[in-house]
């Protein structure tokens, strides 16, 4: 093995190639090749982290070797070399993927300078790669657990769309997994080499959610004072993650219907069209068949969206995954804040088996993650527990009162009044029940408009 980067020289010219190759081979490892065939067999046999390729290879096509250099699992950083006058190619190249390019009559200073940008492109697509696998083994197939008769079929589903370009609809209530189901869909397609980029649709204001979706142009509305590429675009070649989609208004699903039927997007303040390539993932937890019967969500995008639906269970369906999430989120617990923590005592077990877990998954990282922080021993206890899991029949009213289209909002809304009732209106004590602090508890009474329904 060698420390150098490798630098593949395609020219048909062979002074060229001979001259280009003394020129770099003391920061390069060299390879050269004549044509595309010869350029191939290299970068199936070598580690090439460069290649700078000629766009016109006698009768061949620079563009054929750049597509196939695209494709490669690991996919070289390519340079183009072209003519003076065939600079448009040279641009056909960069859309096609091309790093950059140079025009001949070859400047050597310009030149090195650029090849030395690429392997840095290189170099953090390499850092970048070794991220995505970092975080495939955060979010992929193998961190859903998936022992129940209620989650095996929902993994099989995420298996066979994966390698799919379908667009996926996950429904499920709050907490059950979905963006981390959109994850393992993401890591298991073709387009896992590409960014996943995840937009919250319910945290913006529809104005907002149009800029950071689809971009803006400078100037196109008060504050707009450069140019922004949008989510969309963020995401090409990759996927899109739209969480909360029910929560958009009808200007932007007007706007997200072109975006899935023509595939492409227009920035705020441009009319410009310009083509994507992006697979579309959307979750809800919400019925979007609902809202198209009541009139609130077009029917036409919820056709658009639901072309492979997959519903994540709630956890209380999925008892017998409990065992099971309780040693791994223990686990990733423990190392995460340096505690010898490796399981439960039989009473907190227990506890946590006949919890209801109206907050599902996510409710449980979080009792867990509380109950190892707190825990004095190499085992948490019931006391390690926050006391509305132990005390749960302060929410059961509230899910009992609750109807199956209540949102998520609305049951915490029910849950702090239940809490507060049952603590005859004392603050601090109703804060300590729902396992949040006495401030946090004041403003959600503010922001819910609770005060005069307390008592």
């Amino acid at each position: 093995m060698h420390d150098l980067p490798g630098l593949l020289i395609v020219d048909d010219e062979r002074n060229a190639r001979e001259g280009l190759r003394r020129a770099f081979s003391e920061e390069f490892e060299t390879y050269t090749a004549e044509d595309v065939e010869a350029a191939k067999s290299v970068l199936e046999n070598e580690a090439v982290d460069v290649v700078l390729l000629d766009l016109r290879l006698g009768k061949e096509s620079g563009l054929d070797l750049l597509d196939f250099s695209r494709n490669l699992p690991t996919s070289p950083v390519c340079v183009m070399m072209t003519a003076y006058g065939s600079v448009d190619n040279a641009v056909e190249a960069i859309k096609r993927g091309a790093y950059d390019y140079v025009t001949k009559p070859l400047d050597l200073g310009k030149l090195e300078i650029v090849l030395r940008r690429a392997v840095r492109s290189r170099q953090v697509e390499t850092e970048n790669q070794n991220l995505r696998e970092q975080l495939g083994r955060k979010f992929g197939l193998d961190r859903i657990i998936a022992r129940s008769a209620a989650m095996v079929p929902v993994v099989e589903k995420i298996r066979q769309v994966a390698g799919s370009r379908a667009t996926v609809l996950l429904e499920g209530e709050s907490g059950t997994g979905k963006e981390l189901a959109a994850h393992a869909v993401h890591l298991l397609s073709p387009r896992r080499a590409f960014p996943f980029v995840a937009v919250h649709c319910a945290a913006l204001s529809p104005q907002l959610l149009e800029s950071e979706l689809f971009g803006h142009e400078r100037g196109a509305f008060t504050g707009a004072v450069e140019k922004r590429l949008g989510r969309f675009e963020e995401a090409h070649r990759g996927t899109i993650f739209l969480d909360e989609i029910g929560e958009i208004d009808a200007t932007t699903q007007v706007k997200l219907l072109r975006v899935l039927g023509e595939r492409v997007i227009q920035r705020v303040g441009s009319n410009k069209a310009i083509p994507i390539d992006v697979r579309v993932i959307a979750a809800t937890n919400r019925s979007l068949e609902q809202m198209t019967a009541d009139g609130s969500f077009r029917e036409d995008l919820f056709f658009r969206l639901n072309v492979v639906r997959i519903v994540l269970p709630p956890l209380r369906e999925r008892k017998e995954d409990l065992p099971l999430l309780f040693q791994d989120f223990i686990g990733e617990f423990a190392r995460e804040n340096g505690k010898r923590v490796s399981g439960l005592t039989k009473e907190a077990e227990k506890i946590l088996c006949d919890y209801d877990w109206p907050g599902n998954v996510r409710e449980l990282r979080m009792a867990l993650e509380h109950g190892v922080v707190m825990a004095q021993g190499p085992r948490v206890t019931r006391e390690d527990l926050p006391e509305r899991i132990c005390t749960p029949s302060l929410l059961r009213p509230a899910r009992n009162m609750a109807p199956a289209s209540m949102t998520l909002r609305e049951a915490e809304k029910q849950w702090i009044l239940q809490a507060l009732r049952s603590c005859g209106g004392n603050r601090s004590a109703a804060a300590r029940k729902l396992g949040i602090s006495r401030k946090t508890l004041l403003r959600k009474i503010a922001e819910k408009q609770l005060e005069d329904r307390v008592l």
